[in-house]
């Protein structure tokens, strides 16, 4: 675990996932205001089912994070994923065909990026930029991938500023509303 130097009002922390499962409290406290909001409109079955994966998720050695924080300490985004496996099932949930060469996976190729969300109040100050760019410091994968739904907007289109680009479609779980599948080259 590092701590990266303050940004003006907010500062990130990178964590393995022995200090993210210890810091799980704030990333619940993000995740849960974030994803609250329309499109997403998760309730707290939702919320609970989620940090039930984190939960295994944080055992894995491959596993990194990121917390920011305001400078009084208060929890306001988190970023967090692994390295996908040569077994990964995401191809396996595409509804779109995609070329052989986007399919592939080695276990080292691919970072998945799990979640990325910053509270309302903090957004468009640079905390989601900041994350996504200490979660992936130093990353050996050759690429990100990612699930975005259509209509989250503004996930869409600050994704797409950074360099990702749509390559399928896929539900990501049983259940799941239909969600972009994208890719940042690394």
């Amino acid at each position: 675990m590092t701590s990266d130097p303050p940004q003006s009002s907010f500062q990130v922390e990178r964590m393995d996932g022995a200090s993210a499962a210890h810091a799980e409290g704030a990333f619940v406290l993000v995740y849960a205001e974030a994803f609250a909001e329309s499109p997403y409109d998760k309730t707290a079955q939702d919320v609970e089912a989620n940090f039930r994966r984190f939960r295994s998720q944080v055992r894995k050695a491959t596993f990194r994070a990121a917390l920011a924080r305001s400078v009084e300490g208060e929890p306001i985004g988190i970023a967090y994923g692994y390295p996908l496996s040569a077994t990964t099932g995401w191809r396996d949930r595409l509804s779109t065909p995609v070329a052989d060469e986007v399919r592939r996976e080695d276990g080292h190729r691919t970072f998945g990026l799990i979640e990325l969300a910053v509270r309302a109040p903090w957004r468009k100050q640079g905390v989601a930029r900041s994350l996504h760019e200490a979660i992936l410091r130093a990353a050996t994968e050759e690429r990100v991938l990612l699930n975005a739904r259509p209509d989250a907007t503004a996930a869409q289109a600050t994704y797409r500023s950074w360099g990702y680009r749509k390559v399928g479609e896929a539900r990501p779980w049983d259940g799941a509303a239909l969600h972009d599948v994208m890719v940042l080259a690394l």
